[in-house]
């Protein structure tokens, strides 16, 4: 918050209460006395202001408890509650819209990889006939249609994108991606062999590939509307 929009909030407040109005300066000393070192690397920067150039500081939330609670008593409880009104807003707006199923993948994405190297050490530790499957299950690898789900993508439309743009391939059954995808990490390959004694190999989107597709797909779609 800037320090002209907290002088306004707190000279509103001290009108409020019968107390005199702050000037700028006045104002800024006190910031400055009250925050100090916090200051170091903050740019103070000059702004008009009914044809005059005044100086402010762009604050954080927490920095503009602290000089506000330099006020009175009376003051300071009106500023808090109006600082605090202000917090809310902000902690919603950086929500992702999961309305939009690209910003949802890669929201998914992130998550998944924040507990990927700690889920992948326990992986690592089972034993070998098991780590495929916990693999799969503890970093949130997903398959053609699960990939489609997550998307909102209409399958059919979904795998003649993935095939035109070179993505995925089928083959004996099973999608397969091609390799320079799997050597970006987009990818990963599931191998095992079915009760019956068949064995497979099957391509799975990693988180990071999740994310790539997803925005490539959101691509696609604008360019074919």
């Amino acid at each position: 918050m800037s320090t002209l929009k907290l002088r306004d909030l707190i000279n509103d407040a001290r009108a409020d209460a019968g107390e005199p109005r702050v000037r700028n300066d006045q104002f800024l000393a006190r910031v400055e006395d009250e925050l100090g070192d916090e200051l170091e690397g903050v740019q103070k920067y000059y702004t008009p202001f009914h044809g005059n150039q005044v100086a402010a500081y762009d604050l954080t939330l927490d920095q503009c408890v602290l000089v506000g609670m330099r006020e009175s008593k009376s003051v300071r409880r009106t500023v808090l509650a109006k600082l605090k009104s202000f917090e809310a807003p902000r902690v919603i707006a950086t929500l992702p819209d999961f309305t939009n199923p690209v910003v949802a993948a890669r929201a998914w994405a992130d998550e998944v990889e924040q507990k990927q190297v700690a889920q992948q050490a326990l992986a690592i530790a089972a034993p070998k006939a098991e780590f495929v499957d916990k693999y799969v299950e503890s970093t949130g690898l997903k398959g053609f249609r699960q990939t489609a789900k997550l998307l909102r993508a209409n399958e059919a439309r979904f795998r003649e994108f993935l095939l035109d743009k070179k993505i995925m391939y089928r083959m004996g059954g099973e999608w397969q991606a091609y390799q320079n995808h799997i050597d970006a990490g987009r990818f990963a390959v599931k191998t095992g062999t079915s009760d019956s004694g068949h064995a497979f190999n099957q391509a799975k989107f990693t988180p990071k590939g999740v994310t790539w597709v997803a925005g490539l797909w959101a691509q696609y779609n604008l360019e074919v509307q």
